[in-house]
């Protein structure tokens, strides 16, 4: 039964080149693959759900993103193991991504919450959740 399901979420990118080289790697590691490709944007598909990440007009670019500001905070996804969670952390940083909350990682969300937090390329903040 898909009811209620999430189908898919389309963000509007800044650089599509960068976004796709950090989707692709990221999402890839999860299980995605590319599901649909075009000039101006890309899809990575997991099941029935997938992402679309498409390149922002020029004229829609004078506000930056920011997740405190109306709209989309961030985007959780589910690991398979806190393995997968540490994994994922030294990929991140080999790759030279921040993590947030360092001082608190892995529980930021919590002492029971597992999880690794880092920003995609427009600062999209994005989250990788240990099963409890």
């Amino acid at each position: 039964m898909k009811k209620g399901l999430l189908h898919h979420i389309e963000l509007y990118v800044s650089n599509l080149e960068d976004s796709k080289k950090f989707w692709g790697w990221f999402l890839g590691e999860l299980g995605y693959e590319i599901y649909q490709n075009w000039d101006s944007g890309q899809s990575y598909k997991l099941g029935d759900t997938y992402l679309v990440f498409v390149q922002a007009e020029e004229r829609y670019k004078d506000i930056p993103y920011h997740r405190c500001r109306v709209g989309l905070n961030h985007l959780a996804f589910h690991a398979t193991s806190k393995e997968q969670v540490d994994r994922m952390t030294i990929n991140l940083r080999e790759k030279g991504i921040s993590i947030l909350y360092e001082d608190k990682h892995p529980y930021a969300g919590g002492e029971d919450y597992y999880a690794v937090y880092f920003e995609d390329p427009d600062r999209i903040k994005v989250e990788l959740v240990a099963p409890e």
